[in-house]
């Protein structure tokens, strides 16, 4: 039984990798506007602590004045824009994997968050932002009287 899960698994496997090498980006003839449109998702990692909720993410190649963060209400949106330093033609590519133009992610914070006290480092082409969470309200019980 075991034996024929795994056969019909690598199936599906063999069946997603097939799908993965026919995956192109859309040509367009004569244009490169597309491209401009288009915006990249970053690559992230968001991880709590008892006090803080982390999010990490590798952005190579950009420079940490060219990153933009904003936190509104419970949303942080990491945006920036990956450059080439010579423009290469389509063809004279054997492989091309490297995102390069705009890119941004937005993540929904799974707690509130102290906006006022967040913090973003650069290290080695990762970027991690900090943001301590919010003092958690006391609850209160509410009694309803008739009026």
């Amino acid at each position: 039984m075991l034996g024929k899960k795994k056969e019909e698994k690598n199936k599906e496997l063999n069946i997603l990798e097939e799908d993965l090498k026919e995956d192109k980006l859309p040509e367009v003839t004569g244009s490169d506007e597309w491209m401009e449109e288009y915006e990249g998702q970053l690559a992230i990692d968001v991880y709590q602590t008892g006090s803080e909720v982390v999010i990490k993410a590798p952005i190579a190649g950009v420079k940490p004045e060219d990153i933009d963060i904003a936190i509104n209400d419970d949303v942080v949106t990491v945006k920036g824009e990956r450059k080439q330093e010579k423009e290469i033609k389509q063809e004279d590519y054997y492989c091309q994997e490297c995102y390069w133009g705009a890119f941004s992610r937005s993540v929904i914070l799974p707690v509130g968050v102290a906006a006022e006290k967040a913090k973003a480092s650069f290290k080695d082409g990762i970027l991690t932002v900090t943001l301590p969470k919010a003092s958690v309200a006391k609850s209160k019980k509410i009694k309803v009287r008739s009026v």
